[in-house]
């Protein structure tokens, strides 16, 4: 099982790339994080750019590493009271062409680090409604970070309860591919 992690913080140390980090830490044995490193490459989606002729080839690897992933992983900070431009753009991406687009029925969950103490509580709001309306079967609990500068300590979080929460919203990602497995079947 492969979980495809987008990072909507670009900044080299970001507090969201380790809160990424912490998740993928707590993904069960078996079970792959892999992320997707090259959002700041990725043009701003313009149906001009969606066709075969002129499709960014960033903007194909996207999709086939959605495609290809079991689940999907949005991990944002809150920039102006909403989520980063990179995951919404990456969302807009993945969520072309419509009926065929490699998000639809995808489990996926939304995490978050945000330096004010409000755990970007609004930017988890609008990356479960984007992923939603983009056709992801998204979990409707998140998790969110707030005062994120001091959050981390090694690598991992130091709030246990805040970990323990974190660990259990992987959990959840993952029984929500092992469910839709056996749906399947």
């Amino acid at each position: 099982m492969n979980v495809l992690v987008l990072v909507g913080s670009l900044r080299a140390g970001s507090t969201n790339r380790q809160l990424a980090d912490a998740a993928i830490a707590h993904l069960p044995t078996g079970v792959d994080g892999t992320v997707f490193a090259r959002l700041a490459d990725l043009p701003h989606y313009s149906e001009d750019l969606d066709h075969d002729d002129a499709l960014p080839e960033v903007g194909r690897d996207l999709r086939e590493a959605v495609a290809d992933a079991d689940a999907v992983l949005l991990v944002t900070p809150e920039y102006n009271g909403s989520l980063s431009s990179a995951v919404k753009n990456a969302v807009d991406w993945v969520s072309r062409p419509r009926g065929a687009a490699a998000i639809v029925g995808k489990p996926a969950a939304v995490i978050a680090a945000a330096g004010s103490p409000r755990a970007a509580t609004w930017a988890r709001e609008d990356g479960v409604k984007v992923l939603r309306v983009a056709g992801a079967a998204v979990l409707e609990d998140t998790v969110g970070v707030g005062s994120s500068f001091q959050a981390f300590t090694d690598g991992r979080l130091g709030d246990e309860a805040l970990d323990a929460e974190l660990r259990s919203l992987v959990d959840d990602l993952v029984d929500a591919v092992e469910q839709g497995a056996r749906s399947a079947a």
